[in-house]
């Protein structure tokens, strides 16, 4: 192999590994998003099943998700206490 073929060959790499990164990050950040609402889903649902009136939507499961327990406190008391259905 030439000298310049393996030039040519690590800076094709290198710039294969950094679309990879770049592209890496906001599927990963995604991916992150959709677990926490699915988690913050579940929390709302327990809360619910266990006797509390809590609404469930989208909105509620994604506040919670992200806030993780803060967002949990939130949630109840925008419904329990104004009586906001997130």
């Amino acid at each position: 192999m030439a000298v310049g073929s393996i030039v040519s060959f690590v800076v094709v790499l290198g710039i294969v590994l950094l679309i990879l990164k770049i592209i890496g990050k906001p599927i990963k950040l995604l991916i992150s998003l959709l677990i926490n609402g699915i988690i913050g889903f579940a929390v709302l649902w327990i809360l619910k099943a266990i006797g509390l009136a809590v609404s469930i939507n989208i909105f509620s499961a994604i506040i919670v998700g992200l806030l993780g327990i803060p967002g949990l406190i939130l949630v109840l008391i925008l419904q329990l206490g104004f009586g906001m259905l997130l």
